[in-house]
């Protein structure tokens, strides 16, 4: 951002937009009269093609006095990208050009889920970055060195997408150098993913209600005792709050499947499947210290059809799995006190 800041004027001079008809392409899958955001804007290199209302983001104040000095009367707001703040569902398009890549690999789940919050169902995201893997700063051969990137493939992108909620409807990349990987999404009905390298635990439901997906919250709905359960047995101490329990106990959440249905019974063995599978790559690259699956459903039909709860003799990415009962309402043979008996396992099982 120092970087960005201090440069400026010059990055306007030396730099054009590339690619104005993918802009332009963009443009044309947002609703007449609805919100873009153009993301981490610099110096305002595709407003012309974004259309209008847009407003422009980026994180150097001096990005944004040069967007609007070009582009006068656009909207600006300097601020963290993963943090935007705008109003829950009221944005209907994010371009996010060659900004995103700036931050961490771990840290892309959480400013996607941010992404999420401010999309209206059905909002286009276009993201572009560079194509590659790992992460550095750039070398005094760059014209703006001291630049830190982080590049990603295909797979593991889509990966990080799907979890933070959007189906992934295109996806381009290309080769050589500074090659470039751009991904088309909508944000879908459905939860983001709050995840984070280094968690405690994973908490991972089967997929997410739509009654959960509309508040925004996983196991929402007021009958459901996943949260009483959670607050008994220590493992959070704010109610209905996936962030704080993030942030403050290292507790995340995901879904087997993030498609939302009013009731887990509508889903396929083949969704639990492949959504198992994108589970166990979340938990290779995460490492959190164990994974607890809440409901039998998902576990029985993906890995084990005999499961019973308690501790997994097969782990799941390399961590430790323990699989309890639901804490549907619609499970009321299980009373609150065995839920919290599960959950304080699963927590004596990630140490």
């Amino acid at each position: 951002m120092a970087i960005y800041q201090r440069s400026a004027a010059e990055y306007a001079a030396r730099r054009r937009a590339q690619h104005p008809e993918r802009a332009s392409g963009f443009t044309a899958r947002v609703p007449a009269g609805g919100v873009r955001v153009d993301l981490g804007c610099g110096p305002g290199l595709y407003l012309p093609y974004l259309g209008t209302p847009v407003v422009a983001t980026d994180a150097a104040p001096a990005m944004l006095a040069e967007a609007r000095r070009r582009h006068p009367g656009t909207p600006a707001v300097a601020c963290d990208l993963g943090a935007l703040p705008l109003r829950g569902g009221s944005v209907d398009g994010v371009w996010a050009s060659k900004c995103l890549q700036h931050v961490d690999r771990g840290r892309l789940p959480g400013v996607l889920g941010g992404l999420h919050r401010t999309l209206a169902v059905g909002g286009v995201l276009d993201l572009t970055v560079f194509r590659g893997e790992g992460a550095d700063s750039s070398g005094p051969d760059d014209d703006f060195p001291g630049r830190r990137f982080t590049w990603w493939e295909p797979g593991p992108l889509t990966d990080v997408l799907v979890g933070a909620g959007f189906t992934v409807e295109d996806v381009t990349a290309g080769d050589g150098d500074h090659a470039r990987l751009t991904v088309r999404a909508v944000r879908a009905r459905t939860l983001a993913d709050t995840v984070a390298p280094g968690m405690r635990l994973l908490m991972c439901g089967l997929n997410p209600s739509l009654y959960a997906a509309d508040a925004g919250i996983g196991f929402a709905r007021p009958g459901n005792r996943y949260w009483p359960a959670m607050l008994a047995a220590g493992l959070v101490t704010v109610d209905r709050s996936p962030e704080r329990a993030l942030a403050d106990h290292g507790v995340g959440m995901t879904d087997i499947v993030k498609r939302a249905t009013v009731a887990a019974a509508e889903l396929t063995r083949d969704e639990y499947v492949a959504g198992l599978g994108r589970v166990e790559r979340l938990v290779g690259w995460l490492r959190p210290r164990a994974v607890c699956f809440v409901g039998l459903a998902g576990w029985r039909a993906a890995v084990d059809r005999r499961a019973v709860g308690g501790v997994q003799p097969a782990g799941l990415g390399g961590a430790p799995v323990y699989v309890m009962p639901s804490t549907s309402g619609l499970n009321a043979a299980t009373g609150l006190a065995v839920l919290t008996d599960h959950l304080r396992a699963a927590a004596t099982l990630a140490g």
